[in-house]
């Protein structure tokens, strides 16, 4: 079922981009979902994250049209109910985009047309905090990482100059683009939590720079960044950043992307090593690009039999009795949610098993 896509800044232009006009370009491997969840069009699915929960997958997306978080059976796919509703208050949602899930206990939704990131508890997702406000302008994408007294949020914000006569977003010239993303700390304080801005980073060269951001992922491990560079005029593709928000000089998948980058997610494995993996959106097929986590050299490419327009990615190794190997998440066709078996996924790529 085809949906009709709402079209967002970072993807005018491209509704006749397909990856079945442009298959014998890439070399790819085909890999059969092991599901795709109940589809309802109306809720323009972005992102998932999932958990564990009493020893079973559970996934979260964000229906950015209908302003609510849906719970999918991470196994099955099946529906089983909604969060939020339209809204500002503590519980509400507004556009809610990327989302991240910590230690099978938290969940962290960005909300773009709040300019925020609220916190729920899980598995009952009770609200507990939004924070944010006050400096974001167009979130999107975020990455969470564990500290010591809490969790670091980085959040990205495409921020614009408004747009021009075409409807297209107007990017801030270079010079202004030092605070594509923000950092945060969250902490508990009391029986409450609390958050407090922590700094922001962006590139303004030439090279470096992120003109169109949302999605980006870290690995503690190699002190690295990955933030997809989703503008196509310049050249889609992924840049690495050091955690500390300095360009490294080095950019991904330059060679490999004939779409546009968006989501990105990590297999890590034991020792440093392992693959990231990163959605170049068509918008009938996704490819998804492999590479490697250390080297960050291409290994390889697959799609699914009918995953298309994938915007946010979400990779589980620890998996469940279901796949015990680990599971990938993907968006479909903004009306869906797909599950890739690593298993699948590994064989059909020839990959050394993750230890």
């Amino acid at each position: 079922m085809q949906a009709v896509h709402e079209s967002e800044g970072d993807e005018k232009d491209k509704d006749d981009l397909l990856f079945s006009k442009h298959q014998a370009d890439i070399p790819h491997v085909v890999v059969k979902e092991a599901w795709i969840s109940t589809i309802k069009p109306e809720d323009n699915v972005d992102s998932p994250a999932s958990w564990l929960q009493d020893g079973k997958m559970m996934v979260a997306a964000t229906a950015k049209s209908t302003d609510q978080l849906i719970i999918y059976d991470g196994d099955t796919g099946q529906r089983l109910r909604t969060v939020g509703g339209s809204g500002n208050g503590l519980g509400k949602l507004n556009r809610p985009n990327g989302i991240a899930t910590v230690d099978d206990k938290y969940v962290f939704v960005v909300e773009r047309d709040n300019h925020r990131v609220q916190m729920f508890a899980l598995p009952d997702f009770q609200p507990l905090l939004t924070f944010a406000d006050a400096d974001l302008i167009q979130p999107y994408g975020l990455w969470v990482r564990k500290r010591s007294e809490g969790y670091e949020v980085i959040v990205s914000d495409n921020y614009t100059m408004g747009e021009d006569a075409n409807g297209d977003d107007i990017i801030p010239p270079l010079v202004e683009l030092g605070k594509r993303f923000r950092r945060y700390e969250v902490h508990q304080e009391g029986r409450g939590w609390v958050a407090s801005a922590n700094g922001y980073f962006g590139d303004t060269s030439k090279a470096g720079a992120i003109r169109v951001a949302e999605s980006l992922f870290g690995d503690e491990a190699n002190n690295r960044l990955l933030i997809a560079e989703e503008d196509v005029a310049t050249g889609t593709r992924l840049r690495e950043y050091t955690l500390d928000g300095k360009y490294a000089g080095r950019d991904v998948g330059a060679a490999n992307y004939k779409a546009q980058a968006e989501g990105i997610a990590l297999m890590d494995c034991k020792g440093g090593g392992g693959w990231w993996i990163a959605s170049d959106q068509f918008n009938d097929r996704t490819v998804f690009h492999l590479f490697d986590r250390k080297t960050l050299e291409h290994v390889g490419s697959f799609v699914g039999h009918s995953t298309g327009l994938t915007d946010g990615v979400w990779l589980d190794r620890r998996g469940d009795a279901r796949f015990p190997q680990g599971v990938f998440y993907a968006s479909h066709l903004d009306i869906a949610v797909s599950a890739f078996d690593w298993r699948d996924i590994s064989k059909a790529l020839n990959l050394p098993e993750c230890m």
